[in-house]
């Protein structure tokens, strides 16, 4: 755990990637199969976590619902500060391995590359939201976003309001991500068009390597 203002102790770890790359799947695996192992861990998301940050979610996932870029991103960020606050921070502080589907990255990838919105005052914003709490590990599940909607037509889902967008905009998103995985050693790129059982495995093994290296003294 990354943190301008406390000494580390949990291992953050975060989930990133284009709709439909399989998040929420992978994540579940890891967490199910880290307790196999004995490794208890947190298990939150964004936008959620918090009863509040719920609520804001299902304002931001509404296809009935017409939110301008500027709001959009207050919301992401009111939920993310609840989270922060409420559930990610106190259980980094207690010692407790916290794994977040969605944070940061995202407001950078979906609200400067998908909306265009000025990157500065953004990550100024998402930094007060945070706190300047900074992901030790992020695991970013790479796929072409026409598979990843390929993915959610078989599935036989309606669309949310993210997911309606057009498929440019979710192109801008995944090519910032890249752009975000290269400048940024936290990142562990993951081809997700692999077989899930292979993804599995690369993503315990470098979680499990971090753990070990924090509870070993390391400086995560």
């Amino acid at each position: 755990m990354k943190d301008i203002s406390t000494g580390s102790r949990g291992s953050f770890i975060t989930f990133e990637g284009v709709e439909g790359a399989g998040k929420s799947t992978r994540c579940l695996e890891l967490i199910s199969s880290l307790e196999r192992s004995g490794i208890s861990v947190l298990h939150t998301r964004e936008p959620g976590g918090p009863p509040a940050s719920e609520r804001i979610r299902s304002l931001l996932l509404d296809p009935e619902l017409l939110i301008s870029p500027l709001t959009e991103l207050m919301l992401y960020l009111a939920s993310r500060a609840s989270n922060v606050d409420l559930l990610i921070r106190p259980a980094l502080q207690e010692g407790i391995n916290v794994i977040c589907e969605r944070y940061s990255d995202a407001t950078y990838a979906y609200q400067i590359g998908g909306r265009g919105l000025p990157e500065k005052p953004v990550k100024d914003a998402d930094s007060l939201a945070t706190g300047g709490l900074v992901p030790d590990l992020t695991i970013l599940l790479d796929l072409d976003p026409e598979e990843g909607f390929a993915r959610l037509r078989r599935q036989g889902r309606e669309k949310d309001r993210i997911e309606l967008e057009t498929i440019s905009f979710h192109k801008r998103v995944r090519q910032i991500y890249l752009k975000l995985a290269e400048e940024d050693a936290r990142y562990f790129v993951i081809d997700a068009s692999a077989e899930p059982e292979v993804q599995d495995r690369l993503i315990k093994d470098s979680v499990v390597r971090l753990i070990s290296g924090n509870n070993d003294g390391g400086d995560g």
